[in-house]
């Protein structure tokens, strides 16, 4: 009995070893590269320092003009903020958004550029706020 074990436990080691050992593509990050070439940002969130959401409205993406239109709550810190992407399948983003984010030269919109999951395509998105009026 103990032998039988030994040796599916040996057969299923032997065949996991097999299959990890193919050459799949990941990129720098360790994200797997596929084929897919959809490169767009399908929905934008701007969340403040207590991680509420200070959009006012949904944000307009226009994915032909490669813009995001945002408006922001009266008195928002524009300093801190918190952009979040929801991005096509398999896509990145660049630059990574690592924590809070600036903002407050709104004569100098931001940009982040999305690249697909083959990595050939690249797509530069510009996001412009605005804030509400009193």
């Amino acid at each position: 009995m103990k032998r039988n074990l030994s040796i599916a436990i040996a057969a299923v080691l032997l065949l996991s070893t097999w299959a990890c050992s193919k050459n799949i593509p990941v990129d720098g990050d360790g994200l797997l590269i596929t084929t897919r070439r959809e490169c767009s940002v399908s929905s934008f969130e701007l969340l403040g320092t207590d991680f509420v959401s200070v959009r006012v409205g949904a944000a307009v993406i226009d994915t032909v003009a490669q813009t995001v239109t945002c408006t922001v709550q009266f008195g928002t810190d524009l300093r801190n903020l918190y952009p979040q992407f929801s991005l096509a399948q398999d896509c990145t983003l660049n630059p990574k958004i690592t924590g809070l984010t600036d903002f407050s030269d709104l004569a100098h919109p931001r940009q982040w550029t999305v690249i697909s999951g083959d990595r050939q395509i690249k797509k530069t998105y510009t996001v412009t706020l605005t804030v509400q009026p009193r």
